[in-house]
C-alpha cells in the first residue's frame, strides 16, 4: 500500500482514523490515536530509551504536536499494560492537559500513579479489568485478558460506527503462565465471529518461528544460579518485570538467601506489586539494602536495574566501579531480561566490565534465564486464523518485524492490499470495511534531557557527538579592528586530543593569512571575523589530524 507525505483530508463522518505517533519502526514509545466523530481516543503513551548516538538524552517521547490544538477532544488514554514503553510518556502528556482520563488495569494504574507522584500530578483514573465494557464518547471499549511479561495486560476492542477494531497490546500465548492468566483466545474468537474490521497486532517476535517458551521453563536455569554461586547473586531486570522477579524471589527463598532491591524504580515498583498482591513475598525474605553488609555473602541476593546497559543505572555503575556495591570474584550476575535492539554495545560493555571484576555473568546468550513477552510467528498465525480480520495493521516493532507480521497475515488469507506497513505519522482511515493510507502528520523524536522537553534537537545531538568524538578548541584572538591584524598570538584551549605548546603554531599562521585577506576586503564585523577564524582552525585540524572538532572562536577588540 503506497504511502503519501501529504496531510490527510478531513475525516469522513462514517470513517475511523488511526494514526501512530510512535512505536512503528522502533521498539518503544508506543502511542496510537483513534479518531471518530470529532473525538480522539489514545492507546498507550510510552517512551523510547536512547541509543549511544543520542548522548545526554534521558528518554524519547512520542510527538503529539499534531494533537496540541485538539487536546480537549481526547476522551481518554487507554493503557494496555504497565511497561515504560507504554506508560512512560503519560506524565508529559498530562502536563499539557491534566484532566485527561487514564483507563487501565489495577497494576498498570498503580505503577503510573507511583510514577506521577514524582511529577506532582494527580491523575483522573478509571480502573478496568478483563471482561468489562466502557463507553467514552463515540468509542465503545471492551477489555480482554492477554498474557505478557508483566501482570494485568489487556487487549482492547474498540467499536464505533465505522467498524470493530481489536488491538492486542503486547501479548503472547503462554499456556502455563506464572499467574494462571492466559490470553483470552475465546474472546478473540467471539470478536472474530462478530467481524473484526481492523486487527492491530504486536509484531515484536513476528520473525521468530514457532511458539515463545513458557515462563516456567526458566526455573531450572535460575535455580542453578542460586544453587552454585558461592557468593552474592546480583540480578538485573526491568523494574516492571514482576513475573521474573517472582521467580528470583522463589529461588532465593528456596536456597536460604535474603533479597534487597536496588534502584529507585525497582524499589517503587516492587512495593506496588507486593502491596497489590501481584508479587508474593515470603515473610522476612526482602530486607533493606543496609542489612546486607552484615550478612554472609552466600546469603545475599541483590535485585537491581540496568539490564540494558543504561549508563546511570545501578548495574552499569557496578561494572565501572562507581557504585557503593562492589562486584567481586565469586559473585554471579544474572541478566534476566531481553536485549533491546540498539543497546547491544552498552550491554556487552557492562558484561565485560563485570567479568573483569571477577563475576560470572549469566545471560540469555549462555543460559535459559529469559523468555520474551511477545508472541512468536506460530502464535500470531494462530490468532489470525481465529480472528480472520478484514484488515491488519502490524504495530510495535522495527521494520523487519512489521514486514514479517504482514507476511504472516497474508499467508493466512488476508488480502495484501488490506495489510498496510505503516510508519510513525502515517494516517490510516477505515471506511466501508477497507483501510487506506490517506496522509501523514509530521512526527519527530522529542527528547527529554533533565527538565527540558523538546529543547534538544538533531543538530544539538550532532554537536554533542562531535564534542565526544572530535574534541573542542576554543580560540581567543585579540584583533586591532583598525588594521585587522592580531595584536598577539591567539590563546587556544583544547579538549579531546593531545597537544603541546607548538601544536597550534601552523593554525596561527593560517589565521594571520586569512585575517590579512579579510583586512584587504575591509571586513571589520566581529561575527564575520569569528566565523573566519573558526573555519581556518577547523580546516587546519582536518588537514593535520583528520578530525573535525567543534571550534569556538572568540574575538576581542584590542
Amino acid at each position: 500500500m503506497a504511502r503519501t507525505s501529504a496531510p490527510p483530508p478531513p475525516l469522513a463522518p462514517d470513517a475511523l482514523r488511526v494514526t501512530a505517533l510512535g512505536g512503528l519502526g522502533e521498539i518503544g514509545r508506543n502511542m496510537t490515536v483513534f479518531e471518530h466523530d470529532g473525538k480522539l481516543l489514545v492507546v498507550d503513551c510510552g517512551v523510547l530509551f536512547p541509543e549511544e548516538h543520542q548522548p545526554g538524552v534521558d528518554v524519547i517521547l512520542p510527538d503529539w504536536t499534531s494533537l496540541r490544538d485538539r487536546l480537549a477532544d481526547i476522551v481518554a488514554v487507554v493503557l494496555t499494560h504497565g511497561h515504560e514503553d507504554h506508560i512512560g510518556g503519560v506524565p508529559y502528556l498530562l502536563r499539557e492537559r491534566a484532566d485527561i482520563p487514564i483507563i487501565g488495569s489495577r497494576l498498570t494504574l498503580s505503577l503510573l500513579r507511583a510514577k506521577l507522584v514524582e511529577h506532582r500530578i494527580t491523575p483522573v483514573t478509571v480502573e478496568v479489568a478483563e471482561g468489562q465494557e466502557l463507553t467514552r464518547g463515540p468509542f465503545d471499549l471492551e477489555f480482554l485478558a492477554v498474557n505478557h511479561s508483566i501482570p494485568d495486560g489487556l487487549a482492547i476492542a474498540i467499536r464505533t460506527a465505522a467498524g470493530l477494531v481489536l488491538h492486542t497490546g503486547d501479548f503472547k500465548m503462554d499456556q502455563f503462565p506464572l499467574d494462571g492468566r492466559i490470553t483470552d483466545l475465546r474472546g478473540f474468537a467471539r470478536l472474530g465471529e462478530e467481524g473484526v474490521d481492523l486487527f492491530l497486532v504486536d509484531s515484536t517476535n513476528a520473525d521468530v518461528p514457532g511458539f515463545t517458551t513458557a515462563e516456567r521453563d526458566l526455573a531450572p536455569a535460575i535455580d542453578e544460579v542460586f544453587r552454585t554461586t558461592p557468593r552474592r547473586v546480583i540480578v538485573s531486570s526491568f523494574a516492571s518485570h514482576v513475573h521474573r522477579i517472582q521467580q528470583v524471589l522463589d529461588a532465593a527463598h528456596t536456597h536460604g538467601r535474603k533479597v534487597a532491591f536496588v534502584g529507585r524504580s525497582m524499589v517503587r515498583n516492587m512495593a506496588v506489586a507486593t502491596e497489590l498482591g501481584y508479587l508474593k513475598v515470603p515473610a522476612g525474605l526482602v530486607v533493606d539494602i543496609k542489612r546486607m553488609d552484615r550478612m554472609p555473602v552466600n546469603q545475599v541476593t541483590l535485585v537491581c536495574t540496568g539490564s540494558q546497559g543504561e549508563p546511570m543505572a545501578a548495574l552499569s555503575r557496578m561494572a565501572s566501579g562507581d557504585h557503593s556495591i562492589q562486584v567481586e570474584e565469586g559473585d554471579t550476575v544474572l541478566l534476566a531480561s531481553s536485549l533491546i535492539p540498539g543497546n547491544e554495545n552498552a550491554i556487552y560493555r557492562v558484561i565485560n566490565g563485570l567479568t573483569d571484576l571477577g563475576a560470572k555473568v549469566v545471560h540469555k546468550g549462555n543460559a535459559k534465564v529469559h523468555v520474551s513477552g511477545h508472541a512468536s510467528a506460530g502464535e500470531l498465525v494462530y490468532c489470525y486464523n481465529i480472528v480472520q480480520p478484514a484488515n491488519v495493521l502490524p504495530v510495535h516493532g522495527e521494520a523487519r518485524h512489521l514486514r514479517a507480521n504482514a507476511e504472516l497475515a497474508v499467508r493466512t488469507g488476508v488480502d495484501r492490499a488490506r495489510v498496510p506497513i505503516a510508519a510513525n505519522g502515517d494516517v490510516i482511515d477505515l471506511q466501508d470495511g477497507r483501510v487506506t493510507v490517506t496522509g501523514k502528520v509530521e512526527v519527530h523524536n522529542v527528547y527529554v534531557d533533565g527538565q527540558t522537553v523538546g529543547g534538544v534537537t538533531e543538530a544539538s545531538l550532532a554537536q554533542r557527538r562531535t564534542l565526544g568524538e572530535e574534541g573542542v578548541i576554543t580560540v581567543v584572538a585579540l584583533i586591532d579592528t583598525d588594521t585587522g591584524h592580531l595584536t598577539e598570538p591567539p590563546d587556544y584551549i583544547a579538549h579531546g586530543f593531545e597537544h603541546d605548546g607548538s601544536t597550534f603554531t601552523p593554525a596561527t599562521a593560517a589565521i594571520e593569512k586569512s585575517l590579512a585577506g579579510a583586512a584587504e576586503r575591509g571586513v571589520k564585523d566581529i561575527e564575520e571575523l569569528e566565523r573566519l577564524i573558526g573555519r581556518e582552525v577547523q580546516m587546519w585540524a582536518q588537514r593535520t589530524y583528520r578530525r573535525r572538532p567543534v571550534v569556538i572562536p572568540v574575538v576581542v577588540e584590542a
